[in-house]
């Protein structure tokens, strides 16, 4: 998620194939077919798809107290353990209060475990409610680049995103075969389908 730091959350976009052309009785020479390349991570950029931007900021939105009560919990946490090693400086030279070391240890244990409790629901709830946002719009996405492909007569459209992570991508032409701005303003354009016209309401 753009915003959201103490909740692990990704979006996978598959890698997007046009086979039409391959499934011609006969082949046709590589030279003949119209590979690009879109950059899905530029999706949720200042000039990428409006609705995808919108669904991830009311997500950001729905968990921020979250966060933020997580925060404070980790905060909380911090500042315990500092007050704990200074005690147990002080102690081989000053007497402490017993009880009061004992206090602190017991809220720092406590802490500790609710910590981790409450980063693992907030997490599960995220992708529960990534999905319900996410899901519709994601594949209403897929289906406009099937619809792009067909309209613009591409064979093989491209992750440049993924393809960039495992290493794939050695060097390329931008201006002859990325046409993430392309898209993105195709995608814009269109009007929201059934699925994504309203978000859905958490259950």
């Amino acid at each position: 998620m753009k915003k959201i730091s103490l909740i692990a959350a990704s979006i996978v976009f598959a890698a997007f194939f046009t086979v039409s052309a391959f499934s011609q009785g006969t082949a046709q020479p590589a030279a003949n077919y119209k590979i690009v390349i879109i950059n899905t991570a530029l999706f949720d950029g200042k000039d990428g798809i409006v609705r995808y931007n919108n669904a991830m900021n009311s997500l950001d939105t729905e968990f921020k107290p979250v966060e933020t009560k997580i925060q404070g919990m980790v905060t909380r946490y911090n500042a315990l353990g500092e007050e704990i090693k200074k005690l147990q400086a002080q102690a081989a030279s000053v007497p402490i209060d017993q009880k009061s070391a004992e206090a602190k240890v017991n809220e720092y244990q406590s802490l500790e475990k609710n910590i981790k409790r409450e980063q693992e629901d907030a997490k599960a709830n995220f992708e529960r409610r990534q999905q319900q946002v996410l899901g519709p719009l994601l594949q209403e996405i897929g289906k406009a680049m099937q619809d792009y492909a067909n309209q613009k007569g591409y064979d093989l459209i491209l992750d440049a995103a993924k393809l960039d992570s495992a290493g794939l991508i050695l060097a390329f032409n931008p201006a002859k075969v990325d046409v993430t701005k392309d898209f993105i303003t195709y995608f814009n354009a269109r009007p929201a389908g059934a699925a994504t016209a309203a978000t859905p309401t958490k259950p």
